[in-house]
């Protein structure tokens, strides 16, 4: 799992990284393109990728985990 803060400064991010104990990467993107190319327009949101890039489901809101299940068992 992977990370893309955008919104606010990087400090902001970082505090709200340490403050929620988040453990997997983040990354810092603070020209919003990497939401553009992804068709993000707010958070949370979330999408499974497979190897090679192809998106297998996105979603709004906190991780469905039965949806993620099911794209995974049908990848």
């Amino acid at each position: 799992m992977i990370g893309v803060g955008t919104q606010d400064n990087l400090g902001l991010a970082e505090s709200f990284v340490q403050s929620t104990g988040t453990t997997f990467t983040m990354l810092w993107d603070p020209t919003f393109e990497s939401w553009r190319q992804l068709g993000i327009s707010s958070q949370p949101a979330g999408m499974l990728l497979d190897s090679n890039g192809t998106i297998l489901t996105s979603w709004r809101g906190g991780i469905p985990q039965s949806r993620v299940l099911e794209a995974i068992d049908a990848a």
